[in-house]
């Protein structure tokens, strides 16, 4: 076990992840909506482009063309036929089973919201930075390697005792294995470093950590999951 003193720092609400959508992206979809040459379009134009191709097609065409561009190695036709249906009255994001699909869920989502002008749910996610200081500097090792599950534990006992966090995943949080983390904290960036603290730029679904917005500074203790290949 490791002990931390924990501080928030920010904490915002977002509707689109940030660098969620690169032109690369939106020329791929312009692609796949069968416009001819989105090389020639201006970088400026090429999100009011997508979105205006995206609306000259039904709105669970548009979802089944964004879901084919993000799964198409994870999904069959029939799941993403099934899904785009769903999409226009679910949070996939937060009701999906697949965790690990969570992020993706989102991003098709936020993009078919502002496309249709609402006509899907709005998406809500979190971005928050947050201060880990260490009584010594070696225990700062523990964020070098699959960093979210420790990360997580220590979130955790800053939120509410009935958060969903704390409910869903009690066993993970208290032992040594959280193969889920990874798809629960889509973003982490670690920033300012000293020897004994460290800054994270925290990017998850509302969903799970918008409990954290609430946590004052405190004290916590963490440990690193017990094996790598945990995950799958």
């Amino acid at each position: 076990m490791q002990k931390f003193t924990i501080e928030r720092l920010t904490f915002d609400t977002l509707t689109k992840l940030p660098n969620s959508w690169e032109p690369a992206d939106y020329k791929a979809l312009l692609t796949k909506t069968g416009y001819d040459n989105p090389d020639e379009i201006a970088a400026n134009e090429l999100t009011d482009m997508t979105h205006m191709a995206l609306t000259d097609l039904e709105p669970t065409e548009a979802a089944q063309l964004v879901l084919e561009y993000l799964f198409e190695d994870q999904l069959t036709t029939g799941q993403i036929e099934n899904l785009a249906h769903q999409m226009l009255t679910e949070k996939l994001w937060e009701e999906n089973p697949e965790l690990e699909q969570h992020e993706g869920f989102f991003k098709a989502t936020q993009l078919l919201y502002t496309a249709y002008n609402g006509k899907f749910p709005r998406a809500e996610a979190v971005q928050f930075q947050v201060q880990l200081t260490a009584e010594d500097a070696e225990a700062l090792s523990i964020f070098d390697q699959q960093p979210e599950a420790p990360l997580l534990r220590l979130l955790a006992q800053g939120m509410p005792d009935n958060t969903l966090l704390k409910r869903l995943f009690h066993e993970q949080l208290d032992g040594t294995s959280f193969p889920e983390s990874p798809s629960i904290i889509w973003q982490l960036t670690p920033s300012k470093k000293t020897d004994k603290s460290v800054v994270f730029d925290v990017v998850s679904s509302a969903y799970w950590l918008d409990d954290f917005k609430y946590a004052d500074t405190y004290e916590a203790t963490t440990q690193a999951d017990a094996v790598s290949e945990e995950a799958e």
